[in-house]
């Protein structure tokens, strides 16, 4: 945590605010479109959009290929403990859990899987979370 650069975190650009803005109406957008069609939404939501727009973001804000291309690898890795969620959540709540205990139980599951994720990966060479 001591090497994060929080002030260059912190503060914000007329770039940033554009990004923010494009970001939230493309979510949005999903988000209405669930309202007659929660196939097509999900469709869109799989879509790597976030993902392709950190890296366009990245791209335009001067970042190197490496890192560029480290985003896109680590991305990879941390999709995959987050997919359970997808099978896990629709049967808790066809199964009678409320909306906010069958989220909160498949944060607590998804936090699970992504540190199992973590400890594996690390004994083929792969560390997602350095020290």
């Amino acid at each position: 945590m001591n090497n994060i650069p929080w002030s260059k975190l912190l503060s914000f650009t007329p770039s940033d605010l554009v990004k923010v803005l494009l970001t939230a109406v493309i979510i949005l957008f999903v988000n209405k479109i669930q309202l007659f069609s929660d196939k097509l939404s999900a469709l869109l939501i799989a879509l790597p959009l976030t993902s392709l727009l950190a890296m366009i973001w990245m791209w335009h804000g001067g970042q190197p290929s490496g890192k560029i291309a480290g985003h896109a690898e680590g991305t990879f890795w941390f999709v995959l403990p987050t997919l359970p969620m997808f099978l896990i959540l629709p049967w808790m709540l066809r199964s009678g859990w409320s909306f906010w205990s069958a989220l909160g139980a498949n944060c607590v599951l998804t936090t699970g899987f992504f540190w199992i994720t973590v400890i594996l990966l690390r004994k083929f060479g792969i560390d997602l979370m350095p020290k």
